[in-house]
């Protein structure tokens, strides 16, 4: 598994290389118990759990030697210390220590996704990777990939009333999708037949964007051949798969924001979360951030303000590229949380999901 820094450790941290081993040894003390219990953590702490004898008084020196380096910080005003998120980024990139994917964890995985892949529709396989993924790292689950373009078997309207209709589209694998539609009210039924019968004999066999070109190329020719209700029903049925930029070419599925509310107690942690969800329901902001790690060769980590997308919220994103069975990147695969993350344990489960449903759909 290659594990990649999302950037270049700051200019300003360049004695960080000069640090002794009793300094590194403390730091990742430190890191280590606060990734494990989101508590600032104290000199007396870190002196009991040392390998080697170090008194408080020694391990308090040592710790403001760090936090001079900006390696870690006092949140309050309490003696205890946590990291800083460029402390993070220094602690995942040189010291952390990335173990292998559990047998249990393993099982599951292979269990789950490839049960939904019996069901041989690509939705379900993301879908359920995604939700599983979150159960499994308790934060949420995402992926990102090109929008599926299968050839078309089937189009149909359905009159919901009240000036709604139903847009079926049922590709030859056997995906189905529906998209609501506004429709002028009253419009008769024998519009929508004959709104089916047109679309469905131009699109069996093409695909949505193939017959998106062909109305626009024979817009005249849908005219005489459709009344105007009928010819209006066609284009505002294939408009509203239509994009207006190359974000809406990709498809982004998001599972579990409920799970970081469950670690959250106190009210800044709140606050947190409830900006963490606004950049998630941006949706355009978070398919770019993931596209930045999709042609990454292995998994790719982003902390906090390093991404503008995460500035506010101090959130972390874990994430690797789905490769199918000829190494080409058909999407990318992740976990958002907060940064306080057990990276060592998500990190190969990241990697591992990703490499197994990107065989799958791929």
């Amino acid at each position: 598994m290659t594990l990649l820094p999302a950037k270049p450790l700051d200019e300003k941290l360049s004695g960080i290389a000069g640090l002794d081993q009793r300094s590194r040894d403390i730091f990742r003390r430190l890191v280590d118990t606060y990734l494990e219990t989101g508590e600032p953590v104290g000199s007396r702490t870190i002196s009991k759990v040392l390998p080697h004898t170090l008194s408080p008084a020694s391990v308090r020196n040592v710790m403001s030697d760090l936090e001079e380096a900006g390696l870690i910080h006092a949140p309050h005003t309490s003696a205890g210390r946590v990291p800083t998120e460029v402390g993070l980024r220094f602690f995942v990139d040189s010291l952390l220590e990335v173990g292998a994917i559990s047998e249990s964890e393993r099982a599951s995985i292979d269990a789950q996704i490839k049960a939904s892949n019996r069901q041989r529709r690509t939705e379900d396989v993301l879908g359920e990777a995604t939700t599983l993924l979150s159960g499994l790292s308790q934060c949420a689950g995402v992926v990102l990939t090109p929008k599926l373009n299968t050839r078309l078997k089937h189009i149909e309207f359905v009159n919901l009333g009240s000036g709604r209709a139903l847009v079926i589209l049922v590709g030859e694998d056997g995906t189905v999708e529906n998209r609501v539609i506004d429709v002028p009210p009253g419009l008769p039924a024998s519009a929508f037949i004959r709104a089916t019968n047109y679309l469905s004999s131009m699109a069996q066999g093409r695909s949505l964007d193939e017959v998106q070109g062909l109305i626009v190329q024979e817009m005249q020719k849908l005219r005489a051949e459709l009344d105007e209700l009928s010819a209006r029903l066609v284009q505002d049925g294939l408009a509203i798969w239509g994009g207006d930029g190359a974000s809406d070419n990709r498809s982004l599925i998001v599972r579990g924001q409920a799970n970081l509310l469950e670690n959250a107690s106190a009210i800044t942690d709140l606050e947190r979360m409830r900006r963490l969800f606004d950049d998630i329901e941006n949706k355009r902001d978070l398919a770019d951030l993931l596209g930045l790690a999709e042609s990454a060769d292995g998994v790719r980590i982003f902390i906090g303000s390093e991404n503008r997308l995460f500035s506010l919220s101090g959130s972390s994103l874990v994430a690797a590229p789905l490769r199918n069975e000829q190494e080409k990147i058909v999407g990318v695969l992740g976990i958002i949380g907060p940064t306080r993350l057990n990276y060592a344990r998500i990190i190969p489960m990241v990697d591992y999901t990703a490499k197994v449903v990107g065989k799958l759909i791929g």
